[in-house]
């Protein structure tokens, strides 16, 4: 762990990993070092070898250091895609035990929580989770606590659920260290237009609409809420319209005003959306993954899936995992 002088960042880079996540931290730290006119930051690329990482966006990125060297640190931060993997998996993962030993801040950007959690270093901990791997991450980690914040920090762990998240999580390490001051300036170099709450929720969009949840009446929440929290045995379209005390009718009517689909339509989408997670992001059996959306068989649920997103869940995850080896050998 790094003592005095200037604030010292790593980010820990997996192929695949989010590069607006990596932007997003390094910005603000930049511009608070010219506002300043000073080294308050510094920061490292780290990689698990010395060759160039390739990002979502296919643009390359030259480590500084190795995961092997990385040392000096204040803070450590992983960026991955849900999928990655320890390229050296008995080494890098004990590697990151024993920096969290020393006093070391580890944290993760989106994805990155993933292989975070895969190195035993989130138990006992929460967690920001990004809603589009809630599903996957809960079904891999049923023990460690997943948030709906869109930053969480927990003992000496630090999680943003993507780019935005990350931003603002910058912002308040500027205040914390700089002052109110430089903040606001850093925000306003980049019209970044407010810094939310550490503990505020993030925005979800619904379902084949334009609106976010938050935007929606609050019966209609209710509702929705509802249907998130009973995805494994769902419940019956008129029994969710009595628990918000409404008649089957208008609650149809209103929430069709609202979302611009019928309640079981939506309610159909939350679950396959959910499915899918776990169809890209995980290796889970498809009948497993068929349960756990409410489907008795694999059968029905691979129908309605190919209805909706135009693949069967067998077809996409081939596809996906041949996407996966082609960016490997590009590497």
């Amino acid at each position: 762990m790094a003592t005095g002088g200037p604030f010292r960042l790593g980010f820990l880079m997996f192929p695949g990993f989010p590069m607006a996540c990596l932007t997003s931290a390094i910005e603000p730290l930049r511009a608070a070092n010219e506002i300043m006119g000073r080294t308050e930051f510094v920061w490292r690329l780290v990689a698990e070898s010395h060759a160039p990482v390739r990002s979502s966006a296919e643009v390359r990125f030259e480590p500084d250091v190795t995961l092997a060297e990385a040392d000096g640190l204040d803070q450590l931060y992983l960026l991955a895609p849900p999928t990655a993997e320890f390229a050296d998996p008995r080494h890098s993962p004990a590697r990151l035990r024993w920096l969290e030993r020393t006093g070391l801040t580890l944290g993760a950007f989106s994805g990155g929580i993933f292989p975070l959690a895969r190195a035993g270093l989130m138990e006992g901990r929460g967690c920001s989770v990004h809603w589009c791997y809630e599903a996957a991450f809960k079904a891999e980690f049923p023990d460690v606590k997943a948030s709906e914040a869109v930053i969480l920090r927990d003992k000496r762990r630090v999680t943003a659920s993507g780019a935005g998240a990350v931003f603002d999580l910058m912002l308040r390490l500027i205040e914390e260290r700089l002052g109110r001051q430089c903040m606001t300036e850093v925000a306003c170099w980049f019209q970044h237009p407010f810094v939310r709450d550490e503990d505020a929720s993030q925005k979800v969009p619904v379902a084949r609409t334009a609106a976010t949840a938050d935007r929606l009446t609050p019966p209609i929440r209710e509702a929705i809420r509802l249907f998130e929290s009973h995805v494994e045995d769902p419940l019956r379209i008129p029994d969710v319209a009595a628990a918000v005390e409404m008649s089957g009718r208008h609650f149809e009517r209103l929430f069709k005003r609202e979302t611009g689909q019928s309640p079981l339509r939506y309610y159909r989408h939350l679950r396959l959306s959910k499915a899918r997670q776990r169809v890209l992001y995980s290796n889970d059996p498809l009948r497993e993954i068929a349960v756990s959306v409410g489907y008795p068989t694999p059968a029905p649920m691979a129908r309605h899936y190919q209805e909706l997103f135009g693949v069967s869940p067998k077809d996409e995850r081939r596809l996906a995992s041949g996407l996966s080896q082609l960016s490997s050998a590009a590497e």
